[in-house]
């Protein structure tokens, strides 16, 4: 949520940020009208209050027609101050429901544009150069004997699927080497709740445009998280929080589910865009200050990871229009997909600023003993995508799977992934 005095401060900032998005800049005019509305009604309130207070002095020691005017009086300031504290209330509502659709401000740099205008910031690593037929994931997995889809329809529709043999133990592989990476760097492991109330999910900021992307039980008004950063960022809601050791960071694996509503027919073929999927996410609880240096720190074990695995890839700076509104920031790490010749995204890792802490009423107690909204950042660090990177970097011409270095001693020293005859 965006911070009211800054809003009130600087509105053409906040105006900018939106524009820079592809959002609607009126949303802070009417968010400023609304408050003004609110402070008018207050200050109204507290003036006929005080007046209410000297009344019922004078109330007390009048007597016959003088003592009916003051009761009569009273009665008619007893109704103003009612309305007004009505009119301040409503126009809080108002204030606060029109704030929250405002996102987050985009930090300085960001690129402008939408999907397609992201800035590449480097390329890591060289492409696979192949001298037989590329076989893509889904192909090589079937033969590995890794990967069913067909069982996966049939038992739970389209875009779900079994991981069978080596194709469980390659993302349990690759999920416990993103675990003992966060561990190396201070994050402490947590499994997550994939439910969550809806307070949690929209404080995170995932109720807005995305709502449709996202399961939710009406019986029991909870959703299903797309994300264990959604139950992270709850971890903490409503507390005070010491951060003189440094940044609080979790390691969150959950299963995920995601809608992937308007993704028809994108990425239907193996298990690129999926229903549920394994992940391994970063989440960390920082100062303001420390905030652009910890995004940094995030996306550098995400390479990390990405270099375990053996993966050619590229960092992308995502353009304002393309970020989740309680991004201020976002990179992604793309890996190269041999079978299509393109990049696919494999992580990515936003720093969220104060927004989400705003909205589930997280701070941290400072020097002199006041409080203030802290930073929150999230990065991937594995997920069952990796799989399909792996797999097509790393094929062998007979349909067999390279393994990579780093990840062998988490799959009992295997070094190559052999088909099933």
């Amino acid at each position: 949520m965006i911070d009211l005095r800054l809003l009130r401060e600087d509105p053409d900032l906040v105006r900018a940020s939106q524009v820079t998005r592809g959002d609607d800049p009126h949303l802070v005019d009417q968010v400023l009208d609304a408050d003004a509305r609110r402070r008018s009604a207050l200050t109204q309130f507290e003036t006929l209050r005080a007046e209410q207070k000297s009344l019922g002095k004078l109330v007390a020691q009048a007597q016959g027609d003088e003592k009916h005017a003051l009761l009569t009086r009273a009665r008619h300031l007893a109704e103003q101050v009612k309305g007004l504290q009505g009119d301040a209330e409503a126009a809080e509502t108002v204030a606060t429901e029109l704030s929250r659709r405002i996102s987050n401000i985009v930090e300085e740099g960001v690129p402008v544009g939408g999907e397609d205008d992201y800035v590449v910031l480097k390329h890591v690593g060289e492409r696979p150069a192949f001298d037989f037929p590329v076989r893509d994931h889904l192909e090589l997995g079937e033969g590995l004997a890794a990967i069913d889809t067909e069982r996966g329809a049939k038992v739970s529709g389209a875009r779900f699927y079994y991981l069978t043999g080596i194709g469980a133990r390659l993302e349990l592989a690759l999920l416990n080497a993103a675990v003992d990476k966060a561990m190396s760097a201070g994050f402490t492991p947590v499994i997550t709740p994939t439910l969550v109330k809806p307070e949690i999910m929209a404080g995170t900021g995932f109720l807005g445009a995305h709502a449709d992307e996202i399961y939710h039980l009406p019986a029991d008004d909870l959703y299903l998280v797309g994300t264990s950063e959604v139950a992270l960022a709850g971890y903490h809601s409503g507390e005070i929080l010491d951060l003189s050791g440094g940044p609080k960071r979790y390691a969150g694996w959950s299963a995920c589910y995601r809608r992937e509503a308007g993704s028809y027919g994108k990425d239907t073929r193996g298990i690129i865009r999926v229903h549920q999927f394994h992940k391994v996410e970063a989440f960390s609880w920082t100062t303001v200050e420390d905030a652009a240096d910890e995004h940094r720190r995030i996306l550098g074990w995400e390479e990390e990871m990405l270099a375990l695995a053996e993966l050619p890839y590229r960092v992308i700076d995502t353009a304002a229009g393309d970020l989740g509104s309680s991004a201020a920031r976002k990179f992604d790490c793309e890996a190269w997909l041999p079978s299509q010749e393109r990049y696919l995204e494999l992580t990515s890792t936003s720093n969220c600023t104060t927004f989400q802490a705003r909205r589930l009423g997280v701070r941290e107690r400072t020097a002199d003993g006041s409080t203030r909204a802290v930073a929150t950042l999230n990065g991937t660090l594995a997920t069952t995508r990796w799989i399909v990177a792996l797999l097509e970097n790393h094929q062998q011409a007979d349909g067999s799977v390279r393994v990579p270095a780093g990840l062998r001693p988490y799959l009992g020293g295997l070094e190559v992934l052999e088909p099933v005859r």
